[in-house]
């Protein structure tokens, strides 16, 4: 690298090297859920707490609260949703290499059983290699606290080459 340069991170990269410096502090983690509830507003709104963030493996987990449930008592629909594409995201977007972007372009769910509790959502991927624009899915579960699959989730992403 010559003086001066400097290599811009992804926006996965980015969120990767911040949790790795915040986690492991006292109250590392809650702080990183409040920036990334800042970064991404609509995404912060479930409140989520982040357990692992690592390339290709993310858990998250959301309160059981009143604003993530329904009228009958369950955690919304919309709510599940809204935390497993946070994990699918993660989990891909910070086992991509740098120079290859992602966007969701279409997300579908099962939803399988009533959501009760506090919800952890999962995803494990290995990232594909990127040489052209390419369309990806990426799995999403959303576990209650038995941890009994309450909903699958099936997000599709476009990858491509930065330009």
């Amino acid at each position: 690298m010559s003086a001066g340069h400097i290599t811009k991170l992804s926006p996965g990269g980015r969120l990767l090297r911040l949790w790795r410096r915040l986690s492991p502090l006292p109250g590392g983690r809650w702080l990183f859920a409040r920036i990334f509830g800042f970064m991404v507003p609509y995404s912060g709104s479930v409140r989520p707490r982040f357990l692992v963030l690592e390339p290709g493996n993310v858990q998250i987990e959301i309160p059981d609260r009143r604003s993530n449930r329904q009228h009958l008592g369950s955690v919304h629909a919309i709510a599940l949703l809204n935390v497993a594409e946070q994990a699918s995201g993660l989990a891909l977007l910070t086992g991509l290499p740098q120079g290859v972007r992602g966007i969701v372009t279409g997300i579908s769910m099962q939803y399988l059983k009533k959501a009760r509790g506090t919800i952890r959502a999962v995803s494990s991927v290995t990232a594909p290699a990127v040489t052209a624009d390419t369309e990806f899915d990426v799995i999403a579960e959303c576990l209650d606290p038995s941890g009994a699959v309450v909903a699958r989730a099936t997000v599709r992403w476009r990858l491509g080459l930065e330009r």
